[in-house]
């Protein structure tokens, strides 16, 4: 006769273990300490087999569906639970399986699916990947993953993950930034990609929201004009924030670097003395060293900057992780402050001094070596390496020189040279 939770329940242990039979091979076991176990008698080949069900529960009626899950995970079953493994355990005998073969098998599955989360899959194809990259545009990466992702999704098995998880994360990081949100779903696009080919992940869900993240049409990396400066340099001077952020503002126009090289610019390799910034090649975007001759306001700005930060190692460390630099929108938020959102942005900085110097008569050659741009013939490229440093110092005191008379309101500078 078929049990019933009341018959279950009230069940008493005796100096001896009991079997009590429930039907289809499933019955109940109360050992003389009083546990009630489920087991599952099969034969397989004309040989009985007894297969460890789990242990006995009395419904609750206030037991969350989440919380039944973990209780059954642990292998506490009622009597309704039992009869639905019982069941299932049938159909892999059926199949010539042994049940308790199908349980091992499932948990190695699971152990390897938390030891395969999202973040630990996404730390190994960094790792894999970083060689290939710029350290500046590796630590970009890893950062935003850290900053954005890992939270969200990172202990999560990489199966798990769906493509509305990530449409969440993508539109939160979305209101802040649709760059970053956008360049956070092709990295998590090849995060998936890399499980997959490492058969670890069957999709890449990411794919499917392509096109979900719109970044606005701008006219942000347009130089400014000549008859533009002055006002900029004005409302630079009156700006209220932080005086480490507005040195880099007024560094970014002086040397027209690329934001990330000023951003993770160590003060290992500024020589204040020989008034030079040597960025090793680690971190420039074509992997070549890059020079930087440092004009008088230059080594002033870099001067004063030593007094707030030069006790560590970044140039512009981050206020909430010293241990990091500033982040990828500290500037461009001061430009926005300032009055230029959507309008100019901290890499038309580089437009902007291009511009003005070619129409200043600088040699084209001259300018284009100290914006770090490669030199696609490799002789030329050769010869300029060695070259030009002393051209591109006179450069950079003549822009320098001419930002400031701009800032004084000269109106009789004319901003024209004869060519070096």
């Amino acid at each position: 006769m078929a049990l019933t939770d009341t018959a279950v329940r009230n069940a008493r242990k005796s100096k001896k273990a009991q079997k009590i039979t429930d039907g289809k091979g499933l019955y109940l076991e109360v050992r003389p300490n009083g546990k009630k176990l489920w087991r599952y008698r099969y034969r397989i080949d004309g040989k009985e087999n007894l297969f460890a069900l789990g242990e006995y529960l009395a419904p609750a009626r206030d037991e969350s569906a989440a919380e039944a899950e973990l209780r059954r995970q642990g292998g506490v079953f009622t009597l309704s639970e039992a009869r639905l493994d019982r069941d299932k355990a049938r159909a892999l005998v059926k199949s010539g399986t042994h049940p308790s073969h199908a349980r091992k098998l499932t948990r190695l599955k699971r152990t390897a699916e938390s030891a395969n989360t999202f973040e630990a899959i996404g730390r190994e194809w960094h790792e894999k990947r970083k060689g290939n990259w710029s350290a500046g545009y590796a630590e970009k990466v890893l950062r935003a993953l850290e900053a954005d992702a890992f939270p969200d999704i990172g202990s999560l098995p990489i199966r798990s993950v769906t493509a509305a998880h990530l449409l969440v994360l993508l539109q939160k990081v979305e209101k802040r930034t649709a760059t970053m949100a956008l360049m956070l779903r092709q990295w998590c696009s090849a995060i998936f990609r890399y499980a997959v080919s490492t058969l670890r992940a069957d999709a890449d869900p990411a794919a499917a929201l392509k096109g979900a993240i719109q970044v606005p049409r701008t006219d942000s990396h347009q130089p400014l004009s000549q008859s533009e400066i002055p006002t900029f340099l004005k409302r630079l001077a009156a700006y209220g924030g932080h005086r480490t952020t507005v040195i880099a503002v007024h560094l970014l126009l002086l040397t027209f670097v690329r934001t990330i090289e000023l951003r993770g610019g160590e003060w290992a390799e500024i020589d204040l003395k020989s008034a030079l910034w040597r960025i090793p090649k680690e971190r420039m975007k074509m992997d070549e060293d890059h020079v930087v001759p440092l004009s008088r306001q230059a080594v002033a700005l870099f001067t004063e900057l030593k007094t707030l930060t030069g006790g560590q190692k970044w140039l512009f460390p981050n206020n909430h992780r010293p241990k990091l630099y500033i982040g990828v929108t500290t500037i461009n938020r001061v430009l926005q402050r300032m009055g230029y959102h959507g309008e100019f942005s901290a890499h038309g900085f580089r437009a902007t001094a291009s511009t003005i110097l070619n129409e200043m008569a600088f040699r084209p050659d001259v300018i284009e070596r100290q914006l770090a741009h490669k030199e696609r013939n490799k002789t030329r490229a050769s010869y300029n390496q060695a070259e030009y440093l002393e051209e591109r110092r006179q450069m950079m005191q003549h822009w320098a020189d001419y930002l400031d008379q701009v800032a004084a309101g000269d109106s009789k500078v004319v901003p024209l040279r004869k060519a070096v």
